[in-house]
């Protein structure tokens, strides 16, 4: 009997004393008080989010749908912050334990207010999205990144302050390497900012047809800190560095409003005075009637000079259309008007030629 008493008092002591020098019934209490909070996660998850997504998709404004998905994510850690907090203020912990719960609330609190404050950047970003007049969709998308490393920096330093953690070293040291590292990489920091001037200058974006004299043409399909990837005609992929853009002329041919054309015809010196005249009159006109030129923008078809082997006539006119399909199919019909032209006034085109002279002794 003495055995099973002697029992009894050791299972009363450890219950008491429990862990940590919590007793086990408060322990249960406090995972009790946990799970309830478990539970209502639950709800928040299935009723709750779902009902603010469903609402949300009623309306034609995608705000509230953008804000709503960003806030999924901290709506479910926060029944789990509540829980641990009700939950470890129930139980008596020892001084030394009950520091280090504090610890362990006041981390679990600061991760959700910086998770809820890098969430809250996507609504941003679809606010932001409306300043395309301004703000183009490539420097938006580097601002967000920004901010969101930004927020992720700060946060994991005041989590490392809360834990005794001195960030001030770790800061000189990082400082001290970052130097290093610029030293190393001024290439990769002239692309990066190089990058940033493409954007605030707004000199191409994603889906424009660009030309680097020498370098490269093609159309754009993403623009990244260090260098743009661009898709060339042959559907070969080039990834360019971005000071390649900064340091040469960029034509964005997408922006083009009319399309020039300047040819330079070459006729035959037996070409008569009076069908030089006739010609050059006829070609102008025709471009002056014609629905696919802008003759505001101007026209020139005069007769240019004596080449070794022609007598040139230079034209230059601009379409009113912008696409290159169809400026192709302006002059197609320009050429075979000019074709006709020609040979109606029965001169004829001239092509290279070098005349021999044979002196006989």
């Amino acid at each position: 009997m003495e055995a099973f008493a002697n029992l009894n008092e050791l299972f009363q002591s450890v219950w008491i004393k429990g862990i940590f020098g919590v007793n086990f019934l408060d322990i249960i209490i406090g995972l009790g008080i946990f799970f309830i909070f478990l539970i209502f996660r639950g709800l928040i998850s299935k009723l709750i989010i779902k009902k603010l997504e469903i609402i949300s998709k009623r309306t034609t404004n995608k705000l509230d749908d953008t804000f709503v998905k960003a806030m999924e994510g901290p709506a479910r850690f926060l029944p789990l912050v509540l829980g641990f907090f009700f939950a470890s203020y129930y139980m008596s912990f020892g001084d030394e334990t009950r520091s280090f719960i504090e610890n362990i609330n006041r981390t679990l609190i600061t991760i959700l207010l910086f998770w809820v404050i890098h969430q809250i950047i996507e609504p941003i970003s679809y606010i932001l999205s409306g300043l395309d007049k301004l703000l183009t969709r490539e420097l938006i998308g580097w601002i967000i990144k920004s901010l969101k490393i930004l927020i992720f920096i700060l946060g994991a330093a005041a989590v490392l302050e809360l834990w005794g953690i001195k960030i001030g070293p770790i800061i000189a040291g990082l400082g001290l390497f970052g130097v290093a590292v610029a030293l190393g990489a001024q290439d990769l920091f002239k692309n990066l900012i190089s990058g940033i001037l493409v954007l605030v200058e707004k000199r191409f974006k994603m889906g424009d047809w660009i030309l680097v004299e020498g370098i490269i043409e093609g159309i754009v399909e993403k623009i990244g800190f260090r260098s743009t990837v661009i898709r060339k005609f042959d559907k070969s992929l080039a990834i360019i560095p971005n000071f390649q853009f900064a340091e040469n002329a960029v034509i964005n041919v997408s922006q083009i409003t009319n399309w020039r054309i300047s040819w330079i015809i070459t006729l035959q010196y037996d070409t008569t005075v009076d069908q030089l005249k006739t010609i050059r009159d006829q070609i102008e006109d025709h471009i002056n009637k014609s629905e696919d030129y802008d003759i505001n923008v101007g026209v020139a078809v005069r007769i240019d000079k004596f080449s070794d082997s022609s007598i040139d006539l230079y034209i230059r006119c601009f379409t009113k259309t912008d696409s290159w399909n169809e400026m192709l199919k302006v002059k197609e019909r320009l050429a075979i008007e000019i074709k006709q032209i020609v040979e109606g006034n029965k001169a004829s085109f001239a092509f290279p030629s070098q005349s021999i002279y044979i002196e006989k002794k």
